[in-house]
């Protein structure tokens, strides 16, 4: 399994990464410390060296305390520090009704890098990203805050979550952007006009919810009983009986390629992205340790150019109704 460089970074990760989200946010109650811990030391012995965690990723367990995500990232990668790559995220907030609190000014990105690094228990990040765009606080001034930032030695590169053309370009001008982290699966391609601006400017795009929320691994249907308040998957518009029908045409196409390349259905939504562009590192999660170790053989499942035509023009003539706000076509 061949290493992919970040961007202009001296960054270099497997291709599939982890996204650590699940253990502590939005994939129903947290797990138990001492178990999250375990499972991500153990992802790291299966090979995944890239996790991905931000500030806002916190979970009230059942006993009442806070997951912080980032705590659970730091504990498990004592001893490991110099051979993971860590990325964690600033500017956003939940509100109760899940809505997000939208801030990254100068002040609260400094507060938030000095709280990141002590739940990390580390002194300094790799790759911090902009978790999203606050329109109160124009690119540029972000940007000449990150590079302060790397100048001081607490992060070593930055990136921006969700990001946009005009965002980036403006961002990239002060001061180089080493990835971007925006949503992408075969339900999700609305991204795939930033394609060329990564091209040129030498930019990683991290996939996040590459199986479009687990959707495309097949495990789960409109009857799929998810875990509770804290599980956002219950409300996602391709659970729903209208949006399960939307998407069966895609679900049977894996699930035939995928039959040919003895792969799962999880693994070929992974690969197609993969060996697509030599710049995309998807960070699917998990928390069971089998889909773990499913996920990450991933990385070597190889698909040609014209298979990943022949899936693209496939894809081009269906619509899906999927978490995200947008059309999935």
């Amino acid at each position: 399994m061949e290493k992919r460089k970040l961007g202009k970074s001296e960054l270099y990760v497997n291709p599939v990464g982890l996204g650590c989200m699940g253990f502590s946010h939005a994939s129903g109650d947290p797990t138990e410390k001492g178990v999250a811990v375990k499972m991500l030391r153990e992802a790291f012995e299966i090979g995944y060296d890239f996790f991905d965690t931000a500030e806002a990723y916190i979970g009230v367990r059942p006993d009442g305390t806070i997951s912080y995500n980032e705590e659970l990232v730091g504990e498990a990668v004592k001893g490991i520090r110099d051979k993971v790559v860590i990325a964690t995220k600033m500017g956003v907030g939940h509100n109760p009704d899940r809505s997000l609190r939208l801030d990254s000014s100068p002040e609260t990105i400094r507060k938030s890098v000095e709280g990141s690094l002590k739940k990390l228990g580390t002194d300094y990040i790799d790759l911090y990203y902009q978790h999203r765009i606050d329109p109160k606080v124009e690119p540029e001034v972000v940007a000449e805050t990150m590079g302060e930032l790397m100048k001081e030695g607490k992060i070593r590169y930055w990136g921006i979550s969700e990001v946009t053309e005009e965002y980036l370009q403006r961002s990239n001008a002060v001061c180089p952007v080493t990835a971007i982290e925006n949503r992408y699966s075969m339900m999700a391609r609305w991204h795939e006009t930033i394609f060329p601006v990564c091209e040129e400017l030498n930019i990683a795009y991290v996939a996040f919810s590459p199986m479009a929320n687990g959707f495309l691994t097949g495990k789960y249907t409109p009857a799929t009983q998810f875990e509770g308040s804290q599980d956002y998957r219950a409300s996602m518009p391709q659970y729903t009986e209208e949006g399960y029908a939307k998407a069966k045409e895609l679900l049977d196409m894996l699930n035939k390629m995928a039959a040919e390349k003895n792969a799962t259905m999880g693994q070929l939504s992974l690969a197609w992205m993969i060996n697509k562009k030599p710049y995309i590192v998807p960070i699917p999660g998990s928390r069971k340790i089998e889909r773990l170790r499913e996920n990450f053989e991933a990385g070597n499942i190889f698909l040609a150019k014209d298979e990943i035509a022949m899936i693209d023009s496939k894809l081009d003539t269906m619509n899906f109704a999927v978490f995200g706000g947008h059309s999935g076509k």
